[in-house]
This record gives C-alpha cells, sequence and structure tokens, in this order.
C-alpha cells in the first residue's frame, strides 16, 4: 500500500450548524506565508490531497499552514436527513470555515472539479480574502437557454421522488479491494498502492462488512436551476487574485458533454478573469493530483510561490 510521507492530524470544526471533518498538514503555528485551502471535488474527499501534499518540498511547507475540509456530505462531514444539496452552501461553508480556521488572514485557495467552480465563484464574491486562487479542472456548465427552465425543475421533482423512494442509493463494496478496483475503473492511470490507500478513506465498513463510499446519495440529485453563465462571467470579473487554471491532457469535457460545452469555450471563459494563468498538465486525466502529483506540487510551488503580481486587467470596481 500507499506509504504517506507526510500524515495529516484530523480535525472537527463548527460550521453552520455542521461538524466540519478537516485534515491539516504543516505547522501549528502561526506562520507567515498565507494558509493553502484545499477544496475536493464531487464525490471525493480531502484525503484525496495527499499524493500532491506528499509531492510538495520541505521549505514551501515550512512555513505555511495546509488545510483541507471534508465538504458537506463527503468523507466524514455528515449532515442531517436532506434529499437534495445546494451549490451556494458549498461557499458559505468556506466562508465559515476560513473565519474558523485562518481568522483575518488572506489564503492561497486551490479547487479540484467541483471544488474548482466553488473556489472560483467565491474569489469573486470574497476577493480581498484571497491572495493566489487555483482551479484545477474546475469547468462550470454549458451554457443554457431560458427555455429550458420548465424542464430542469421537472427534471429536479422527478429527481427528487426517485431519491425518496431511494434509486439513488450508491452501491455496497464487498471489501476495500473491490473499492479499490472502482476507483482504478474510474481512473486507470491510478496505481494500485495508491488506489488501496485511498480506498480506506473514500468509503467505509457497515457491521456486516460492506463497505459504502462516504459521499451521501443526495449528491446524485440534479439542480433545479440552469445555468447562467453571464452570471458567473460577472463574478469572474471580480476575482482580484491572480488565478492559475490548469487542465489535464485529457479532454475530460468532451468526455463529459460530447461538443455541448468544450474547453475552447471554457477558455474564453476565463478571459473575464483580470488576472490569469493557463497551463496544461500532460499525461493526466481529471484526476491529475493523482496522475501527476509531482508536475502539479512543481506547478503550484512555482505559483503560489512567487511575489511577482501579474497586471493584464484592472480588478472588479
Amino acid at each position: 500500500m500507499y506509504q504517506v510521507l507526510r500524515h495529516s492530524r484530523s480535525e472537527f470544526v463548527p460550521v453552520r450548524g455542521l461538524r466540519y471533518h478537516v485534515r491539516r498538514w504543516g505547522p501549528l503555528e502561526a506562520c507567515n506565508q498565507p494558509p493553502l485551502v484545499l477544496l475536493h471535488g464531487w464525490m471525493d474527499v480531502s484525503a484525496s490531497w495527499q499524493f500532491m501534499i506528499d509531492a510538495l518540498d520541505e521549505p514551501f511547507l515550512q512555513d505555511r499552514q495546509v488545510i483541507a475540509p471534508d465538504l458537506r456530505g463527503f468523507g466524514l462531514t455528515k449532515v442531517p436527513a436532506v434529499d437534495c444539496f445546494w451549490f451556494p452552501d458549498y461557499l458559505a461553508d468556506l466562508d465559515a470555515l476560513l473565519d474558523a480556521c485562518c481568522p483575518g488572514q488572506v489564503v492561497d485557495l486551490v479547487g479540484h472539479s467541483m471544488g474548482g467552480n466553488v473556489v472560483m465563484l467565491y474569489a469573486g464574491a470574497r476577493a480581498a480574502r484571497i491572495h493566489r486562487l487555483v482551479n484545477l479542472e474546475g469547468f462550470g456548465l454549458p451554457a443554457t437557454r431560458p427555455s429550458q427552465a420548465p424542464s430542469r425543475m421537472a427534471q429536479w421533482l422527478d429527481a427528487l421522488q426517485a431519491q425518496h423512494r431511494g434509486d439513488n442509493a450508491l452501491k455496497p463494496y464487498l471489501d476495500v479491494h473491490a473499492v479499490a478496483a472502482r476507483l482504478m475503473k474510474t481512473n486507470p492511470r491510478l496505481a494500485l498502492e495508491k488506489a488501496q490507500w485511498l480506498a480506506h478513506h473514500w468509503a467505509q465498513p457497515d457491521e456486516q462488512g460492506l463497505w459504502h463510499v462516504l459521499g451521501h446519495d443526495a449528491h446524485k440529485v440534479v439542480n433545479p436551476y440552469i445555468a447562467r453563465v453571464e452570471e458567473v462571467l460577472a463574478t469572474y470579473r471580480c476575482i482580484t487574485a491572480p488565478l492559475l487554471s490548469v487542465e489535464a491532457s485529457d479532454d475530460s469535457l468532451h468526455l463529459w458533454w460530447k461538443g455541448r460545452f468544450t474547453r475552447e469555450e471554457f477558455r474564453q471563459r476565463l478571459e473575464s478573469v483580470p488576472q490569469c494563468q493557463s497551463a496544461v498538465l500532460d499525461d493526466a486525466g481529471h484526476m491529475l493530483h493523482h496522475d501527476q502529483p509531482q508536475a502539479l506540487a512543481r506547478m503550484l510551488q512555482a505559483f503560489l510561490g512567487s511575489d511577482e503580481h501579474l497586471d493584464l486587467k484592472p480588478p472588479c470596481a
């Protein structure tokens, strides 16, 4: 199994009525560098960052606290009985978490996939809190038309009925080896030893010995509101922190949307961000922090460790 080089400290933080599970790396005492806050993606957990953490250089971490939460309904951050989740809650949770863990501090904020979408919108709404911003494959959603709103609401209502019937229940796995096999099926680049280690954090056994994914099945319920790209772009224009947007060499957007939403369209959206750099990580899929942790770590260190400021466009007033 994968041998962890830097063990995390686990704690629970009160956040908006929930016991938020948070992993921490780095010094216990106050540091001179901004805290590094990492947000995982959909159906993922904070332990997912471990491989990248282990690849970071020691000097980079010596004077920097690293904080990675399990977002609500994922990992060990449990929620009361719910039949759906609301995306703005992730932003509100992040806001409260920063107040609890980093009061009065600006932070370096990194998000992957769904977490990338969270950090982009948060950085526009709370621009003064962000020192540097990194978006790892957080593409957002395809553009929509107002005429799609009624059918989307009906789709949500149908999904709620399915949720109440238990149709969305995540299937259990016979053992941890089956969990690891599932992770490797989703990401063929994931090495066996990493999959075995991650499986113990991505799922847990019940009293009968069946392993269950640590993700609430209500996360599978579709959002009732259509995506409004104009509002997203208006938020992007208010981001004042320098942004590094990293894509994997594999085209996940084509796999998911079959031409309905393309990389070119996403890159056009990034033009609304006042200070933006873009990069592509070679030989990597959507889980690029699993596929190329060393290359990603070098990329982040170069971006987060620089005191240079980009000067491309004026910030949002």
